[in-house]
């Protein structure tokens, strides 16, 4: 049963690759360069944040990723440099990227507010291991005797404002339409898969309760083409700018837990748990993601502490 779930997964992948294609994040609100450009340099130090996700404990193949980026701001406060490598792992698929990221800031006034435009390039390795499939029909079947290895180009674009206490953007990760083509699996021509764009928009705010507590809502919306617009609603408490706790809502997919903790002004440690809400629920036993994050610079007094996004 489990070699037939496996091949059934694996042909509507090969059919048709609709729906949500890009590794997804529950602590998407720390990594925020892995969905806008714009962000790069928003902090004005040099950022390094790496986060581990683990999908859906108990489903064999289920998605397991992880993704290191650095950022980082000029001294003038208008540009910003960032780079990005991850890799994403879904069954006997792998996708291993890296990308490149330029943010140009126009700044306003003296609450730290800025308009940024970003953009940013790389490429996404795709493989396919076909071949270890193990087919109910051993006479095999040519669309799983070669596997696929394909290096595809990667551009996207963002808009990101924030200043002390709000942030807005919107971005497409990815403008480039990348295919496979049915000669890559032996066949003979057409196209059968695609990487759709992927459109995000995010926006979140930080109010005070009073001198200990602080709330800060927020909220990501994701559209591709093939699927549902999916939303992320989520909430954090901060406690004495030391420890956050919050909950978030995936439409139609998860509820999580959050947990944040500012262990001193430089390093940062966060952790989700994500418990399923869809019919995926019977057969796996949630979801873990692991975020550090280290801010260089502090002694030279260029860490604004706390930064809540």
């Amino acid at each position: 049963m489990k070699k037939l779930l496996l091949l059934q997964g694996l042909l509507l992948l090969v059919m048709t690759v609709n729906g949500q294609q890009d590794a997804m994040y529950t602590q998407y609100m720390f990594n925020t360069l892995a969905i806008n450009p714009g962000y790069a340099g928003s902090r004005g130090t040099l950022n390094a944040t790496a986060m581990y996700r683990r999908q859906w404990i108990g489903v064999e193949g289920a998605p397991e990723t992880q993704t290191v980026s650095l950022d980082m701001g000029t001294r003038d406060k208008k540009i910003g440099l960032g780079l990005q490598a991850f890799n994403d792992k879904i069954g006997i698929t792998k996708s291993t990227g890296f990308y490149l990221t330029y943010a140009y800031r126009i700044n306003f006034g003296d609450d730290e507010s800025s308009l940024a435009v970003g953009l940013q390039g790389g490429f996404t390795n795709y493989r396919a291991n076909l071949t270890k499939v193990s087919l109910i029909d051993q006479a095999g079947d040519p669309a799983f005797m070669q596997n696929v290895n394909v290096l595809m180009p990667s551009f996207g674009s963002g808009i990101y404002y924030h200043n002390s206490r709000f942030y807005a953007g919107f971005s497409i990760p990815n403008i480039v339409r990348t295919y496979l083509r049915k000669d890559q699996y032996l066949y003979t021509t057409d196209v059968v898969a695609h990487r759709y764009m992927h459109l995000f928009f995010m926006t979140g705010y930080v109010f005070d309760l009073n001198e200990d507590y602080k709330l800060k809502p927020s909220l990501l919306m994701k559209a591709v083409k093939g699927a549902p617009i999916e939303a992320d609603i989520n909430a954090n408490l901060w406690i004495k700018d030391v420890v956050a706790i919050g909950a978030s809502y995936r439409t139609g997919d998860a509820i999580s837990g959050l947990l944040e903790l500012q262990l001193g002004p430089q390093f940062r440690l966060g952790y989700a748990y994500d418990h399923s809400v869809s019919k995926l629920v019977k057969y796996n036993q949630g979801t873990h993601e692991i975020m550090l994050r280290f801010e260089f610079g502090w002694e030279r007094g260029d860490i604004l502490s706390p930064r809540y996004f």
